[in-house]
């Protein structure tokens, strides 16, 4: 008997729906909303105006936030925490939105999240449903979530090319850092899943090129889409193993083209962390990369967790199994035990650091 390549190297034709690795309960959440079977690709490519790639991205959001609002729908909401909404300068002269959740009564100083939502640097924003859930199930576990609504490239909160997004995140957390006191924190774990996991390795590479990563205590990276999916012929095996599996590469290609136009800083570390040195990656706090077993963007997180550990970083890498690409933030209502042990997760973590 010959194993199979699993995925699409094995089958061409495989999807979600039919790939004995997906998790049943999130197949039929998927089948639910039309996802079981393989992302088509846009009629767009890198080259197409830029009118018409943001025309494609907001759209892209319009149908994200849906889908995210109706995934959630049902679940009971999480009492006991308090929220606030601050508001900060940015160093370009605009104003930065921070929510801040915290849970009632807490006494003692309490591990931060600092929170950068997903979304490919482009689209999406803290306020949606499903990010305001999240920050309330890490208040609820005993934490402050502070989630940065920085400027995307793209949609509502565009358009904003690099660097705009990591200058609003390095600008959050230095806030945070110098105000730890006011929001009753002990220490910063910058978190954040898919472009948000972009966005808290880029933070951390700005903080030690520039003098100042002692502010923050870990790195909690998701799923991070790390690197340029315009490099084709460098791209790791799940590019293609999982490719349509939820996101299609074809499309990642086109939020890479709207934040990083032309690729002018396809080798800039700070836009694509797949690219960071030996001797940044070297000087990271303790770190842990979690990946969907089932993500085109799976191996290019384990790439970077490998190099992190091989250069004596304090991490840790972790798999989801049978879910694809951020289930286990955006399919609570589906996996609500695999949504729960990457809470209790990251939790852990922030505490350990403490």
């Amino acid at each position: 008997m010959t194993d199979t390549a699993p995925g699409r190297l094995g089958d061409p034709a495989s999807n979600l729906g039919s790939d004995p690795r997906t998790d049943p309960r999130l197949r039929v959440a998927l089948t639910a909303f039309g996802l079981d079977q393989n992302s088509q690709p846009a009629p767009l490519s890198t080259t197409s105006p830029r009118e018409e790639l943001l025309g494609f991205i907001t759209a892209a959001e319009e149908g994200f936030e849906g889908l995210f609002a109706a995934a959630g729908a049902g679940v009971e909401p999480i009492t006991g925490v308090d929220r606030e909404t601050i508001t900060i300068p940015g160093t370009d002269g605009h104003e930065i939105t921070l929510y801040v959740h915290k849970p009632v009564g807490a006494s003692g100083p309490l591990p931060v999240i600092l929170h950068t939502h997903g979304g490919g640097m482009v689209l999406l924003g803290a306020t949606g449903a499903a990010y305001v859930r999240w920050r309330d199930e890490l208040a609820a576990a005993g934490l402050i979530a502070v989630g940065v609504e920085f400027r995307n490239g793209g949609g509502v909160l565009g358009p904003h090319p690099f660097p705009a997004a990591p200058d609003d995140c390095v600008d959050a957390t230095r806030w945070v850092a110098a105000n730890l006191g006011r929001l009753g924190g002990s220490h910063i774990v910058i978190s954040g899943e898919s472009g948000g996991g972009n966005l808290a390795l880029a933070t951390t590479i700005r903080a030690i090129r520039e003098g100042w990563a002692n502010e923050i205590a870990g790195v909690y990276a998701q799923c991070p889409y790390a690197q340029d999916p315009r490099d084709l012929e460098n791209l790791p095996t799940s590019a293609r193993e999982n490719d349509g599996y939820f996101i299609l590469g074809q499309m990642l290609t086109l939020l890479a083209e709207v934040y990083d136009p032309e690729g002018k800083n396809a080798l800039e570390a700070t836009c694509w962390p797949h690219n960071a040195s030996d001797a940044e990656l070297g000087a990271f706090p303790p770190t842990v990369i979690s990946v969907n077993e089932l993500d085109p963007l799976r191996d290019q997180g384990l790439a970077l967790y490998r190099r992190l550990a091989a250069l004596g970083v304090p991490s840790s890498g972790r798999i989801v199994p049978g879910t694809c690409h951020a289930a286990d933030v955006a399919f609570r209502a589906s996996i609500p035990d695999v949504y729960a042990a990457t809470i209790r997760d990251i939790a852990g973590f922030a505490r350990s650091l403490g």
